[in-house]
């Protein structure tokens, strides 16, 4: 288990809690309120900043029961947090759903998830090393 140092800078603020040991995300719950109309979006406050341990990245991910219930998720799922970030994590939410959505502070918004990359640098080469894909695009193996 690896530790996330967590600055509260609201009153509000919650640390990101896993509901179960098991869980792969922790929720990250909302500040202050915030009401999306049908087809709106905005950019909800979780009053919280990390630090990430270098080589590894936040990814913010939709909660189900916001989806399912009210057709509330993140905008540009999976929102990225680099490990270099110390500001607040904010999460763009949208309502797809068809009727507005008022959300409360303490609210579970988003899950967090922590997940190592690998660090790459990229080479410009003229010819890339050929596969059984190639280079068929989207969809390209539903084709028969």
């Amino acid at each position: 288990m690896t530790n996330v140092a967590v600055k509260l800078l609201h009153p509000k603020a919650q640390v990101p809690v896993r509901q179960l040991p098991d869980d792969a995300g922790a929720d990250l719950t909302l500040v202050e309120p915030l009401t999306l109309l049908p087809g709106s979006r905005g950019l909800a406050r979780t009053g919280v900043a990390l630090e990430l341990p270098s080589g590894t990245m936040g990814l913010v991910m939709p909660r189900s029961g916001l989806a399912l219930n009210h057709g509330i998720t993140v905008l540009n799922a999976p929102g990225l947090i680099d490990a270099g970030y110390r500001g607040e994590v904010r999460v763009l939410l949208v309502n797809l759903g068809g009727e507005t959505v008022d959300l409360d502070p303490g609210v579970r918004i988003a899950q967090l998830v922590v997940a190592s990359y690998l660090g790459v640098d990229y080479l410009v080469r003229d010819e890339l090393t050929e596969t059984l894909r190639g280079t068929g695009g989207f969809g390209h193996t539903g084709h028969r």
